[in-house]
């Protein structure tokens, strides 16, 4: 899509020479960001770090067109922390993210890289707390990153709280903030800050809408892309497995099974199927833990938190988890669903080989969805190979997994029908919120159930 009008485009070639030698030195960053990067271990800057930063820290606009996974956290909050450090003043910047866990992690980056200069963050998403927030919201952050539905909750409700003396406003993830039907509360707030402010706006792709939003809210910008198409990486080996739909789970357990010692991603279309799955493979014996939008923000954290630490070794998401989340350490992607669009196909095995390291993605292929994955294999521009698979193995395998599927599906019968519609008057209590109700469903606890040890061979 070509650059809009008021866009200024920065110029590969005119900064060529740059990027070979460039350093966060050397870009313009003051020393107590320079010390607080050497801490973090971040060496060199990224592709589009050493593009916007310039631009940034002259105060520009920016437009910024970068896959995830591409550094462009640090790329807005770099400048953000430099301006915090000659006027620390009060509510200086506000992030608006698509999903909590992504605010959450935006929020943990602040916090690290202007850890010398005591900036202070806020994180304002559904499923938490209205009152705590606006306690938060009192104690003057300087850095507010949210949800776009229960920022706009928190303005028109919480008394005192207000973005008036806002320097700058980031729209992170812009794509899928608007894929999510943000877009309405978007408009009130841009209606409720200052005109006289700078805007940062990310994105993996440039829609249309995308292209409205920048021309309703950024003035005189520079765009800066360095993502080109929609690709995956050359370190991402890429799988199919031709599987009959009445299978699927067999098939999904003999994948597990034969990478136990890998970290698994495994992303489903349904929350159904993400609680079903992580039944079913809890009952065998793995240890999953599950992540959707029907948990509560602290159960998702702590599932969250879990699979980071190497507690649990499978995690069972829906997108909730394709994008912008950072889980260094993924050896494995699973796509039991295939995903209808190739853009969400490449958000999802971005989860791994990231940063030059090394990973696998499979994806799971009933007789229905042949199509969709060559449309994929199109878009990413090669063929999948044929995983392969041990014909006995997976005949062993289908008595026990189908006992598991009867256990887990009587189990989450029971959760729902214990949970008895209280989950709608709980979700009314904690405050409406516009799209984010999208992302904060129903509370549900995935109670644990008594493993059964699973073995490769006949029982």
């Amino acid at each position: 899509m070509p650059s809009p009008e008021n866009a200024s485009t920065s110029s590969a070639p005119e900064t060529s020479d740059i990027k070979a030698t460039a350093t966060f030195k050397s870009l313009g960053l003051i020393d107590p960001l320079l010390e607080a990067l050497e801490q973090l271990n971040f060496k060199t800057p990224t592709e589009i770090q050493t593009e916007s930063l310039p631009h940034a820290l002259e105060g520009r606009d920016i437009i910024g067109v970068a896959a995830t996974g591409s550094g462009k956290t640090a790329a807005f909050a770099l400048p953000i922390l430099q301006k915090l450090w000659d006027e620390p003043k009060g509510l200086f910047a506000c992030v608006l993210a698509p999903t909590r866990e992504l605010a959450y992690q935006i929020s943990q980056q602040f916090e690290a890289l202007g850890a010398s200069m005591g900036a202070r963050c806020a994180v304002i998403v559904g499923g938490m707390d209205l009152p705590t927030q606006a306690i938060a919201l009192a104690k003057r952050p300087h850095v507010v990153v949210a949800t776009p539905g229960r920022l706009l909750q928190h303005l028109e409700e919480t008394k005192g709280f207000s973005l008036r003396t806002l320097k700058f406003l980031v729209l992170d993830e812009a794509d899928r903030l608007l894929d999510m039907d943000f877009g309405p509360a978007i408009d009130k707030i841009l209606k409720l800050i200052p005109r006289e402010r700078t805007t940062y706006l990310f994105s993996a792709t440039m829609t249309s809408k995308v292209a409205k939003l920048q021309r309703a809210s950024l003035v005189n910008p520079v765009r800066v892309e360095v993502s080109g198409k929609y690709q995956t990486v050359s370190t991402l080996l890429q799988h199919y497995l031709l599987v009959p739909l009445k299978d699927k789970v067999v098939l999904l357990i003999y994948l597990a099974n034969s990478m136990a010692q890998n970290s698994i991603i495994i992303f489903t279309r349904t929350v159904r199927d993400a609680r079903l799955l992580s039944i079913i493979l809890r009952t065998l014996g793995f240890p999953a833990v599950p992540l959707h939008g029907q948990l509560s923000q602290s159960q998702r954290l702590g599932a969250l938190g879990k699979f980071k630490s190497g507690g649990r070794k499978i995690l069972v998401a829906t997108d909730v988890a394709s994008r912008g989340l950072d889980i260094p350490s993924v050896d494995v992607v699973i796509n039991y669903d295939i995903p209808t669009h190739s853009k969400d196909y490449i958000h999802r095995v971005g989860r791994t080989a990231r940063a030059g390291r090394a990973g696998k993605a499979i994806t799971l292929v009933t007789q229905y969805d042949v199509e969709l994955l060559q449309r994929i294999e199109k878009v990413i521009g090669k063929k999948m190979d044929a995983w392969p698979t041990d014909d006995e193995e997976v005949a062993l395998l289908k008595e026990r997994v189908h006992e598991a599927e009867r256990l887990a599906i009587n189990e989450i019968k029971d959760q729902d029908s214990k949970d008895g519609g209280h989950g709608r008057k709980r979700r009314r209590d904690t405050g409406g919120g516009g799209a984010d109700d999208k992302d904060r469903d129903d509370d549900v606890v995935e109670a644990g159930m008594p493993t059964i040890k699973h073995k490769k061979s006949r029982r």
